[in-house]
């Protein structure tokens, strides 16, 4: 198994088998909140896992207000630990996605969710295999992660307030059309250092939706 630290967007984090290890393409997460958020803004990282993205955004604008969820409690013993060391203003909420929110409270909304198909080769390889399967799969074809946060992001987004998800190289374009069906406006894929689709962004709606129902 893989225990110890990893820098992300400049800090050293501490992992354990509980968490994904943090990834560089998932900086450019970072990159897009970092650059829209306005002064004081609501933030929400769902799926927070080690804490990456939301000790990376505190660190680098004090600002903010950033909440952090993840389903896993022992997920969330290992984002407290690496607040805690860094000395982030982050809040942490133990929540599926969005269930244990109240509605309409974010100007942004960042998630890096289970993306990897169920029928993904890759994970029997490398630092995947010691990775937890719930921050991983997302489904038969990648995408039901992905599916629920945009369907219900909506009702916890202010108007105008933004959903950034990342997403896997070849899932661009069904990113896309996800969010246009439910109902985001300026929809646009971002791509990585790599120049690979990495980023799904849109804007909620000026006029509150009600999420739509997921099964």
């Amino acid at each position: 198994s893989i225990s110890g630290r990893r820098e992300f967007y400049g800090s050293m984090l501490r992992i354990t088998p509980a968490v994904l290890i943090p990834r560089p393409e998932t900086e450019l997460l970072v990159e897009l909140a970092l650059e829209r958020a306005a002064p004081g803004a609501r933030v929400l990282d769902l799926g927070t896992g080690s804490g990456a993205i939301a000790v990376a955004l505190a660190c680098e604008r004090p600002d903010l207000a950033i909440l952090g969820t993840d389903l896993s409690e022992a997920a969330l013993a290992v984002a407290r630990r690496n607040v805690c060391d860094l000395g982030a203003a982050v809040d942490l909420v133990r929540s599926d996605w969005l269930e244990a929110l109240a509605p309409g409270r974010f100007d942004l909304i960042v998630a890096n969710p289970p993306y990897v198909s169920e029928k993904d080769a890759h994970l029997g390889q490398g630092d995947v295999r010691f990775e937890p399967r719930l921050a991983l799969l997302g489904g038969e074809d990648g995408l039901d992660c992905i599916r629920k946060i945009a369907a219900c992001a909506r009702g916890h987004l202010r108007p105008g307030g933004r959903l950034f998800l990342e997403h896997g190289y070849d899932q661009g374009d069904r990113c896309v059309d996800l969010f246009r069906d439910f109902g985001y406006s300026d929809v646009e894929t971002v791509e990585d250092l790599a120049g690979l689709p990495r980023v799904c962004a849109g804007r909620a709606a000026s006029v509150s939706l009600s999420p739509a129902a997921v099964s």
